[in-house]
């Protein structure tokens, strides 16, 4: 699974990278070096702004959402903490996902993420369990493959009102390959720039087309370094976060 990622660019950063045309000018959000459940991440995805009618063409944009998918049908917006993650096996079957599959999909830009292992305390000889942090040796952004969803809230009676409706994502996740599977089993599904316009556009609804885009994992070359255990508190933030654990 993926639990915890890395998000530290800017939009001015992340723009240019994803061929957004436009920066969010109102919106913006602060580097995350410790991402968690529930919390709001950017998220590149096309779609017809809701402001100019049906007719008009998509366009590709860069959106905060909040990281757990709701379910257009869930009742409350409790049941997102469970939907971080959507196994590339079932994503296309699943009751909760099979719709945003086929019609919001989106990709979550990362610069890595963590995985644990259990491993032996060297002072006391007791398990705990060492983070890893996972990321691509060249540094380049990972895009991970993403869906998203709206979710109407009942208890706000107007449609336009802005919290009225709430944006939520999940990542998918795949096999582990190489440095990322001495870790942990799975792993987020990274996408190749030459695949971005087709996983992006929601007119391809195809769902054998959409899947030959996820059979392997596009992340390069990955490294993997230990991290501290602060890492495991939610609260704890910022890029010594990265730092490589002292042997």
């Amino acid at each position: 699974m993926c639990g915890r990622y890395v998000s530290a660019r800017s939009p001015q950063e992340l723009a240019p990278l994803f061929q957004v045309p436009d920066v969010p000018a109102k919106e913006t959000l602060a580097p995350n070096w410790n991402v968690a459940p529930t919390d709001d991440v950017w998220a590149v995805l096309e779609r017809a702004p809701r402001d100019k009618g049906d007719a008009a063409p998509v366009e590709r944009a860069l959106r905060p959402l909040r990281w757990g998918l709701v379910p257009s049908w869930a009742k409350d917006v409790k049941i997102g903490a469970r939907m971080i993650n959507a196994r590339v096996e079932t994503v296309h079957q699943k009751p909760a996902f099979r719709r945003a599959f086929t019609r919001h999909r989106c990709l979550l830009p990362a610069d890595g993420f963590y995985e644990w292992q259990q491993a032996k305390d060297p002072d006391t000889g007791t398990a705990r369990k060492q983070p890893y942090f996972i990321h691509p040796e060249d540094d380049q952004v990972m895009a991970l493959a993403g869906l998203y969803e709206y979710w109407r809230d009942p208890a706000v009676k107007q449609d336009d009102d802005p919290d009225a409706w709430l944006m939520t994502c999940t990542i998918i996740t795949t096999e582990a390959t190489d440095t990322a599977g001495r870790v942990h089993p799975r792993m987020p599904l990274a996408l190749t720039p030459e695949d971005y316009a087709a996983w992006l556009d929601p007119a391809h609804r195809d769902p054998d087309e959409l899947r030959a885009l996820l059979v392997r994992p596009a992340d390069g070359r990955l490294d993997a370094r230990p991290v501290s255990t602060a890492v495991n508190n939610v609260r704890n933030n910022g890029p010594r976060l990265l730092d490589e654990l002292a042997s």
